[in-house]
């Protein structure tokens, strides 16, 4: 064989690992997108759920909140069984459960079962969190950064890009389609999955620490249902504070508890790490502000013009206007990896939270046209986009490589300790600073203004954690990523 014929051989061989690399990319971008989609799934149908399910706006938030206690437990939990087990089968587990939620919810006339079919398809939201696991041990580092600010993004971008279709079938469909389109998604994505992604060889020692699991679900269960219900109960009601003070009670006797344990559910040494720590705590504030945009905005926009306030636009316009937030973050997704490789991800998340900052402290002034949503929800976006890329290449430059799944999961539940906590303290601020116009009541201008003020300094504590952060890389950097062939 001629020297030109062996060049040739290697250059095919090159180009079918490069294809093979971009197909494994796509699924797990793909898949990412579907689970993300689930938690903007029936935000259109809010106002009308209370009718057509017979039961009152309280009762029918439970379809939001049990998607939303879902997916911050399986997160972790399925991280760390993917860790064990295999993360591509846990990927197929998880979403397996999210096309079997979206059949239940189809099927569902009545609240109790569209519950349970929205918690399964929350726990769908776990693949985000195994797909970037399984890009750090299946790609070359010199491909890794971009794959992983592409599926990270998918956090975000799927909500975006969503929400707009969401409206668009419950506005001219059934709202049944809704579940029956999700569950179509995810019955692609895991045959993208199951067929594209190959069986991950890497796994941690030990066994399942089921003690810890259940700790840690009813800890963090408690945390967020207090947080999330605090408005509705009462912040200072027996059950909020009872379930709430509950939940610390046993994630502090859940942390002790992992301290001791030989296989824990997560490593608590590892977490505290500096890097570690210091990343999670900037994922709170990034997932504060972040969820912001998805209930302060619409509802300046499609509050009625008589009041002074808002722009009299409908749920579609609305979310159209959203819109170029997700495209952003997907737009961005390259440049960010892209300076994470050259600058260091420490540098991309301080770009991500500073223009974060930006965009809502521009919003304390710009309320007055259509356009000015838009320009906020895009600064965010495309900060949101440059945190999300940056902060699981801090984290697993910081852990063991047979610990990033469960590490990963841990700091999607840091992200969405930080968004459910917007949703109830941006939720009082909207319904207790209000204006009544011709018997038309809507959230004031101070409320909005208060809210991106708020905002605004969310992130800029993230700022100050991000600079606190080392700026050498941990000795985890490299570990156990495939060498090229």
């Amino acid at each position: 064989m001629s020297d030109d014929s062996w060049l040739s051989d290697a250059e095919r061989r090159r180009l079918s690992r490069k294809q093979n690399d971009s197909a494994i990319v796509a699924a797990l971008a793909f898949t990412g997108l579907v689970a993300s989609f689930m938690m903007t799934l029936v935000t259109p149908l809010l106002p009308e759920l209370p009718h057509l399910l017979g039961v009152s706006q309280a009762d029918a938030m439970w379809v939001v909140t049990a998607t939303l206690l879902a997916a911050a437990v399986a997160t972790p939990i399925g991280g760390r069984l993917g860790d064990l087990y295999g993360k591509r089968r846990m990927m197929l587990v998880l979403l397996g459960s999210l096309i079997l939620g979206s059949l239940i919810a189809a099927f569902s006339s009545t609240l109790i079962p569209l519950v349970i079919g929205r918690a399964l398809q929350g726990a769908g939201l776990g693949v985000i969190a195994l797909g970037i696991s399984i890009l750090r041990d299946v790609l070359h580092r010199d491909r890794l950064g971009k794959a992983i600010a592409l599926v990270s993004a998918t956090l975000g971008i799927g909500g975006a890009v969503g929400l707009p279709v969401s409206a668009l079938i419950s506005q001219f469909l059934d709202w049944h389609m809704l579940f029956w389109a999700s569950g179509t998604l995810g019955v692609i994505g895991f045959i993208l999955v199951f067929t594209l992604v190959p069986v991950s060889t890497l796994r941690s020692v030990g066994t399942f620490d089921y003690v810890g699991a259940i700790g840690f679900a009813v800890g963090l269960v408690g945390i967020l249902l207090s947080v999330s219900k605090g408005a509705m109960w009462g912040w200072t009601s027996p059950l909020t504070l009872g379930i709430g003070l509950g939940g610390v009670a046993v994630l502090g006797l859940w942390i002790l508890f992992e301290l001791r344990t030989a296989s824990p559910l997560i490593d608590i040494r590892v977490a505290m790490r500096r890097s570690v720590l210091l990343t999670n705590l900037a994922s709170v504030t990034v997932g504060f502000a972040f969820f912001a945009t998805a209930v302060a905005l619409p509802l300046l926009l499609e509050s009625p013009t008589d009041t002074g306030v808002g722009f009299g636009q409908s749920m579609l316009i609305a979310s159209l206007c959203l819109m170029p937030s997700g495209l952003v973050m997907w737009a961005m997704s390259g440049t960010a990896a892209r300076l994470t490789d050259r600058r260091g991800a420490r540098t991309s998340l301080l770009i991500g939270i500073a223009v974060i900052t930006l965009g809502y402290a521009l919003g304390i002034g710009l309320m007055t046209e259509v356009w000015h949503t838009v320009l906020i929800a895009t600064l965010v976006g495309f900060g949101v986009g440059f945190a999300y890329a940056a902060m699981p290449t801090l984290i697993m430059a910081a852990v063991p490589a047979s610990e990033t799944a469960a590490s990963n999961g841990l700091n999607s539940v840091m992200r969405t300790l930080g968004s459910t906590t917007a949703s109830a303290v941006i939720g009082v601020i909207l319904s207790v600073n209000i204006v009544t116009v011709n018997g038309v009541t809507t959230p004031s201008t101070f409320a909005f203004q208060l809210t991106f003020a708020l905002c605004a300094g969310a992130a800029l504590i993230g700022l100050v954690l991000t600079l606190l952060l080392p700026r050498r890389q941990p000795q985890y950097d490299t570990a156990s990523l495939p060498v090229q062939t």
